[in-house]
């Protein structure tokens, strides 16, 4: 029988913003309990590496965690530049949509949805 540990930290937070924005994403979009919220990289975008954030399953070569009681998958090998990022939610008249703090990031594009590690 294998067990499978999910009570490892996230390498990401999410604040407040970011958590009820996904709740209410899960609840308009009825999302099923076999996904999650999958964070990660992908190469692209005007500084070398664009951010993934959206509703998928688990793949192989997945971390699971658990976020505010939202499931969160990541690709191991992401997170190398994700650890200690932290996404957030703007809904302001400068700005709407999710917001991305890495640490890791050496560079950003203005847009803020790519970067470079």
């Amino acid at each position: 029988m294998s067990i499978e540990n999910t009570t490892v930290s996230a390498p990401v937070s999410l604040t407040q913003g970011a958590v009820q924005e996904l709740k209410k994403l899960i609840d308009q979009q009825e999302i099923g309990p076999d996904f999650g919220l999958r964070i990660g990289v992908e190469g692209g975008g005007c500084s070398g590496m664009s951010y993934i954030l959206g509703f998928d399953q688990k793949k192989d070569g997945d971390n699971e965690y658990e976020i505010e009681g939202i499931r969160v998958f990541m690709n191991k090998a992401h997170g190398l530049y994700l650890a200690g990022m932290e996404i957030d939610f703007k809904s302001g008249l400068e700005a709407r949509g999710f917001t991305f703090n890495n640490p890791n990031a050496t560079s950003t594009c203005g847009c803020g949805s790519s970067f470079s590690a």
